[in-house]
């Protein structure tokens, strides 16, 4: 299965997504979608998995929920928006990766694209980053990747541009 993770959109959904995406067969969203319209643009283009983030108002949060616990592929995932990195994780996820044991934890929030084992959860934790235009992250990103009998294969990192501009 084809992973296209994108987190941090902020009412900006860059055109060029639905090209990186193509040959995905779900979209994930790590919160922070903005504007509701949004979700429908995906949804009509890719079956969509995502979680509201901080900036979401009642609308999206309607919608989407704040944490998403499912297995595809074999893999156990685990998708909020704010959450943490390993060894520096809020104390509320910290929590819930120890009860629900994920191979694959997810969030948004930093801006900082980040992609990194928790060795002592045996957890592979993914920050795609923003791909919107606002915050302070330098360059707009995504990640593509496939999940294959439990594992995350083909992890690829896609730039956007720089945050200011639509390319």
């Amino acid at each position: 299965m084809k992973i296209g993770l994108l987190s941090d959109t902020h009412s900006y959904l860059d055109p060029r997504v639905f090209d990186y995406f193509a040959d995905c067969d779900e979209v994930w969203h790590g919160g922070d979608v903005g504007d509701e319209s949004l979700l429908d643009e995906l949804e009509a283009f890719k079956p969509l998995r995502g979680v509201y983030g901080n900036i979401d108002d009642t609308a999206v949060r309607r919608r989407l929920p704040l944490n998403l616990d499912f297995e595809v592929e074999g893999l156990r995932v685990f998708i909020t928006h704010i959450g943490g990195y390993p060894g520096r994780y809020t104390p509320r996820v910290r929590k819930l990766l120890d009860e629900i044991k994920p191979g694959l934890y997810i969030c948004g929030h930093s801006h900082i694209l980040k992609v990194m084992m928790d060795k002592k959860r045996h957890c592979l934790h993914m920050n795609p980053g923003a791909c919107g235009k606002h915050g302070f992250h330098k360059m707009r990103t995504l990640l593509r990747f496939d999940v294959e009998n439990g594992r995350v294969e083909n992890l690829e990192v896609i730039e956007l541009g720089l945050r200011g501009k639509a390319d």
